[in-house]
């Protein structure tokens, strides 16, 4: 039989991959996660969504482009990155509510993890604009999954503060907390902060150093805090580091330290407000400062 004959008045089959036509209707913002190393840990669905949006917002254009090549997507790439994020932002906002369909990614990873991406979906969220994850590879989940250390409950803190005495104060008020600790660090100061961990939280804290990940040299680093703070404190390791740290023991979690009466005592033993300030920052995670001047006014020689 033959087929029935076209008929001229009907529209022609919309040729755009179904994340345009849906855009066209409501735009949608894709955040989507991409490899932290290996190439090839990029899912089916992520290549299809990279293929088939209008544009796709990336940190690094430079390693989008290695990564879109690899794939044959040719989709136009748009920097965002942190020095253009909040004018950015505003733009692609106005895109997406226009109707276009925009995917967000990060040089590694998931963006919104320590990289930029969450000004951009809170944007679209207060636009009414959907958003849609793509789900994939994260650094901090595979550190703390080839540390061997608890993954039932965990913290991420992201990138520690570069100062010591805010670093050293943030450790502080973690001592006693009993989730396993996650926390990017840059290869020349890994070494100063696992130094900071030791002091703070003890040295006989388990932790890993876990470095390259899912790249070539990729390595994972077990000991405690005192043992990879000595084996780095000379020498950085190289390439992408993630530091985790277990958590501490529920029965040796630190009861609250009176604090005054802890600065009363020292002052009695001789020890100076200064030196006072110093050690209880590192214990209780109280600023420094406050130590200080509460020392100042305890002080006898006031």
């Amino acid at each position: 039989m033959s087929p029935p004959p076209e008929d001229p008045t009907s529209a022609p089959a919309d040729p755009a991959p179904p994340a345009k036509r849906e855009a066209r209707a409501a735009g949608r913002l894709y955040v989507v996660a991409t490899p932290i190393g290996n190439l090839e840990d990029i899912t089916y669905r992520a290549v299809r969504i990279l293929s088939s949006v209008e544009l796709i917002a990336a940190e690094d254009t430079r390693a989008a482009q290695v990564l879109l090549g690899r794939y044959g997507i040719t989709t136009k790439v748009l920097s965002y990155f942190e020095g253009n994020e909040a004018a950015r932002a505003e733009e692609l906002t106005a895109r997406l509510r226009a109707g276009a369909a925009i995917a967000v990614i990060s040089e590694a990873g998931t963006p919104g993890i320590s990289d930029p991406g969450e000004r951009l979906v809170k944007a679209a969220i207060a636009a009414g604009v959907p958003v849609e994850v793509v789900p994939g590879p994260s650094a901090a989940i595979t550190a703390l999954v080839g540390s061997g250390l608890p993954g039932e409950r965990f913290l991420f803190l992201g990138f520690p503060p570069r100062e010591a005495g805010p670093r050293q104060e943030g450790f502080a008020r973690l001592r006693g907390e009993i989730a396993t600790l996650i926390l990017y660090e840059s290869p020349r100061r890994t070494g100063t902060t696992l130094a900071d961990l030791a002091a703070t939280l003890g040295e006989a804290r388990p932790a890993c150093v876990a470095r390259e990940l899912t790249k070539v040299h990729e390595e994972y680093v077990r000991g405690t805090l005192g043992e990879l703070a000595a084996r780095y404190a000379e020498e950085a390791p190289r390439g992408e580091v993630v530091i985790v740290v277990a958590g501490a023991a529920p029965e040796a979690a630190a009861a609250p330290v009176d604090l005054e009466a802890e600065v009363r005592a020292r002052l009695a033993r001789g020890e100076r407000p200064r030196e006072i300030a110093a050690a209880l920052a590192l214990l209780t995670g109280q600023p420094r400062r406050k130590i200080y001047q509460l020392a100042l006014a305890l002080s006898p020689e006031r």
